[in-house]
């Protein structure tokens, strides 16, 4: 019995010099509004906008380097774009196909459409043509 007693008095004074890492929310006392930081990601340039698709997949930061970035929500970089010189906005379509550029000095503004390359394992498929092709087409159907 001693010997749990200074088992557990040592576990816990173990915890008191554990520092201890949290979030606090935050509350605005004026309009009972409560809030608290949940993300932040280090970007390597300065950021003039962002945006993120509607669907969640993918966040548009322009940079005023004249690059959009483009992170998925755990902040993973999945891509950089180039944009031309004098685009100060940023929007996107529900999907995040498309990604709309304002240039308000032209009064005009462009739509990039992006996509990503993705490998498929084929292994075990049926196919036709060379195992060792450089290119492979991969055709998904559903007869109903």
């Amino acid at each position: 019995m001693y010997s749990l007693l200074r088992y557990l008095a040592g576990a816990v004074s173990l915890l008191l010099f554990i520092p201890s890492i949290s979030i606090a929310s935050t509350q605005d006392s004026s309009s009972g509004l409560i809030f608290e930081k949940t993300k932040g990601w280090q970007l390597p340039y300065k950021p003039i906008d962002v945006v993120q698709s509607v669907d969640g997949q993918f966040i548009f930061v322009l940079t005023e380097n004249n690059r959009v970035l483009i992170y998925e929500p755990n902040g993973n970089l999945k891509g950089s774009i180039p944009v031309e010189n004098g685009i100060t906005a940023i929007e996107t379509d529900a999907r995040g196909e498309n990604i709309y550029l304002i240039d308000q000095e032209k009064n005009n503004f462009s739509s990039i459409s992006i996509d990503f390359v993705v490998d498929i394992n084929t292994d075990g498929s049926p196919f036709q043509g060379k195992p060792n092709a450089p290119v492979t087409i991969a055709v998904f159907t559903d007869f109903e």
